[in-house]
């Protein structure tokens, strides 16, 4: 794999920054906090997704972005001779291969996949293999010697076989409790053969039983069909005479209630005839009294209409008062022409305050505008007299010998020129701030002018809530107004209405004779009564006389059909003897047929039970046989398992007892380059703990920059061995912050090593702050921080040489 080129969109501290990569030694230069690693964390991202970068997705959006921006890291890299792109954001990420235009994958976990699959390579293998930082050489030292076999182990996929092994021994116990289910209730074969016989010679003596009972049931079922044909005809005789029996007693019935109902009507008839004689008595006592009737229902109009009109009359005079009061409130309400006046006062007074708001709002934005416009330059200017003086401090400490912190030369006879230009610079700073600072405090305090503008703008916001109240109650006035007038015409209209009926109502009412009448009225409604109720009786004469005759018509032929039901029993000549008899015999044949199909019954289910009882043997026998065999196949299976583990454990043995070896071997190769072959072996013991062997002899006190080179040579013998197993060339190295406490003479070392082994790194990414090992690299990329913007800035710079140094 080899890197071509990234891009970052407001990733951590980068807003917009764009690198190529190309092969050799590329140095990636900075001080700390820059965003020198945050390149190797965004290649991480872009790669494997939001698990490979640190944080969450607030964290990795810059700080200072715009609401909404993208978050975007774009990179190209080679495999092959293939070409890849991936693009990944907060939202998504897409795949292509060499130039089209359409993705192969374009999903966050579709990207992540199909880049694994790619390298061959999980995320922490990758991380594993072509990063190399400072702090995993510290981790490493600061291992224990079983620590740091488990991590070699782990690192180098030597661990995938403990996690088979740790499957193969939870499907040992899964197959141990299937067996041990298998074999638990597995039944006697001698039993299940003892109880086949004895279902077989059930099932026998059931068949026998069954025959037996069948022809029981037929001998019934003939002795049945032989009294049959006698019962029926007892039972239609039966029928027969239950059913004129039936028709007698509803006949002798009909015949009592007929004659009662003649009995009755015959005394309605005489009471009717009487109560018509008694009517024609009492009718001449009313000849006045439809008359009287009349008039007292004129009387009684009279009255309602003659109590009615002291009513109206009060209702009259109370609306013409509230007409009149009504009046009075109209005089004292405002008219609408008013209220247009104060309207038009009121477009002038929100005129008046927009226009001063606007000249508050422009003068108050200029006065913030030049405040914040001081604060800035005050803040540039601390921040540029903080990075002066620290240069000039080194420069003092530096000396004339020293060499200059901006371009590296020495400095020589320019030191007094170079410190005074420092010194002047410095001087300069100092009174501009002084000049900003008094500015921001002058600023402070608000100018005479924005007062006066404050003022006035007060002012045109309290004459217009003086209108604006005004106006809200004169168009209270005015709707009070409209309401006002309606309700008086209202008023009007009702006062009208009541004036008319007044005039329609009488004004006289002859009290005594309403009274007179009323208590002739009261006398004659007993005698009202009683002859209205002896002519409803008088009126059912007519009609009584005709069903009396049909009730007598109809008594005669009831009577005459009760005769006649009698003689036609008489004919049937019926015995309750005979039967009595009958039916006791055809109970008994009854009996006799239930009680063959009873036992037939019982021979059927025992017999069915009989065949159950030697199928469910029979299926014991089957399950036994099935469940034997499933033991016996998971019994293999188990023994499969164990002889897997006891080989597994076997091969992770022999790995163990090769890795040594092989990674001394790698590592001892790797030192021997770092220290220009001053030691030429590494050696690993069983813990894995690293030894410098020295002319043949192990050394056992080194110092911290030897331990350095130790952990360092190791590392990339890791990161080699790692990339052999996984199928990929180690083309690319990246290399962040690993020189640690090494002295100028190893970093050297290192630098001179990576070029040295371009053949096994042809692309190699060196991060570092230290400004000393930058001679070495082909090409270098400078990283700044911007503090005002509060951005990264990544510039490519000049590689020095031996031409350029001499005319510096």
């Amino acid at each position: 794999m080899q890197l071509r080129r990234i891009r970052l969109i407001n990733f951590r501290q980068h807003a917009d920054t764009v690198l190529e990569f190309d092969r050799g030694l590329t140095g990636i230069v900075g001080p700390n906090g820059a965003g020198k690693s945050t390149l190797l964390e965004a290649i991480a991202w872009a790669m494997y997704g939001t698990p490979a970068a640190r944080g969450n997705r607030d964290s990795i959006r810059r700080r200072s972005a715009p609401p909404r921006s993208k978050v975007e890291v774009e990179l190209d890299f080679a495999i092959g001779a293939h070409q890849y792109r991936v693009v990944r954001s907060l939202q998504g990420a897409s795949l292509y291969l060499d130039g089209e235009a359409a993705p192969i994958a374009n999903s966050s976990a579709a990207v992540s996949e199909r880049v694994g699959r790619l390298l061959g390579m999980t995320k922490e293998e990758f991380f594993n293999t072509y990063f190399t930082g400072q702090k995993e050489l510290a981790v490493m030292a600061s291992m224990t010697a079983p620590e740091r076999a488990r991590f070699l182990s782990r690192v180098l996929g030597y661990e995938r076989l403990a996690l088979v092994q740790t499957r193969l021994k939870e499907e040992r116990s899964i197959l141990k409790a299937q067996l041990q289910t298998a074999e638990t209730g597995l039944e006697d074969p001698a039993q299940l053969a003892g109880e086949e016989q004895r279902a077989g010679e059930r099932l026998m003596t059931a068949d026998t039983e069954l025959a037996r009972a069948a022809a029981h049931r037929t001998a019934a079922d003939r002795a049945h069909a032989v009294m049959a044909p006698e019962w029926q005809r007892l039972e239609q005789r039966r029928e027969q005479v239950r059913t004129i029996e039936s028709d007698l007693q509803i006949a002798d019935h009909s015949a009592v209630e007929a004659r009662r109902s003649f009995e009755t009507m015959d005394l309605a008839l005489r009471e009717a005839l009487e109560a018509r004689a008694q009517r024609e008595e009492l009718l001449p006592g009313l000849a006045d009294w439809d008359e009287l009737i009349a008039r007292r229902d004129r009387l009684e109009a009279d009255s309602h209409a003659f109590a009615g009109r002291r009513g109206v009359e009060a209702e009259a005079a109370e609306v013409r008062r509230n007409a009149a009061a009504l009046g009075d409130r109209l005089a004292q309400l405002p008219d609408p022409a008013r209220l247009a006046l104060v309207r038009e006062e009121i477009v002038r007074a929100e005129a008046a305050l927009q226009q001063s708001g606007t000249a508050l709002e422009e003068l108050r934005n200029e006065v913030v505008r030049e405040r914040q416009n001081a604060e800035t330059m005050l803040k540039g200017l601390y921040a540029q007299h903080d990075d002066m003086k620290s240069e000039k401090v080194r420069l003092e400490s530096a000396g004339a010998e020293g060499v200059c912190p901006t371009c590296g030369k020495p400095l020589g006879k320019e030191y007094e020129g170079v410190l005074d230009d420092l010194e002047t610079r410095l001087a300069v700073i100092v009174a501009d701030g002084r000049h900003y600072r008094a500015r921001i405090e002058q600023l402070t305090r608000e100018p005479e002018t924005l007062v006066a503008a404050r003022k006035g703008h007060e002012a045109a916001e309290a004459d217009l809530t003086r209108l604006t109240r005004a106006v809200g109650r004169i168009e209270e006035g005015v709707a009070e107004r409209a309401r006002i007038e309606t309700s008086r015409i209202e008023l009007v209209s009702r006062l009208e209405r009541l004036e008319r009926q007044l005039a329609a109502v009488p004004t006289t009412y002859d009290e005594t004779l309403h009274q007179s009448v009323r208590e002739r009225i009261a006398a004659l409604e007993p005698r009202r009564e009683q002859v209205l109720l002896l002519g409803a009786r008088a009126e059912r004469a007519v009609d009584l006389v005709a069903r009396a005759a049909e009730a007598e018509q109809a008594l005669t032929r009831l009577e005459s059909r009760a005769a006649g039901l009698r003689l036609e029993l008489a004919a049937l000549g019926w015995s309750a003897e005979e039967y009595e008899l009958g039916r006791q015999r055809i109970q008994a044949a009854e009996r006799e047929r239930q009680a063959a199909e009873l036992a037939l019954v019982r021979a059927s289910g025992e017999r069915a039970a009989a065949a159950e009882s030697r199928d469910q043997v029979a299926r014991r026998r089957a399950d036994r046989d099935r469940r034997a065999a499933e033991a016996d196949r998971i019994r293999s299976d188990l023994e499969l398992n164990q002889e897997l583990d006891r080989a597994f454990t076997d091969l992770r043995d022999e790995l163990n007892e090769q890795l040594r070896p092989d990674l001394a071997d790698h590592a001892s190769v790797l030192l021997r380059a770092l220290t220009n072959d001053r030691y030429s072996d590494l050696d690993l013991d069983e813990d894995y703990v690293a030894t410098i062997v020295d002319d043949g002899e192990p050394k056992t006190v080194i110092s911290g920059g030897e331990e350095d080179v130790v952990n360092l040579a190791l590392r990339l013998a890791i990161s080699q061995m790692i990339a052999e197993r996984a199928g990929q060339p180690f083309s690319l190295l990246i290399l962040d912050e690993v020189f640690g406490s090494l002295d100028e003479e190893r970093r050297a070392s290192v630098v001179e090593l990576l070029r040295a082994l371009a053949d096994r790194f042809p692309q190699v990414i060196l991060i570092t702050h230290i400004e000393s090992v930058r001679d070495g690299f082909d090409r270098i990329v400078r990283i700044d921080y911007d503090v005002e913007q509060g951005i990264a800035r990544a510039r490519e710079e000049r590689v020095p040489t031996e031409e350029s140094d001499a005319a510096a």
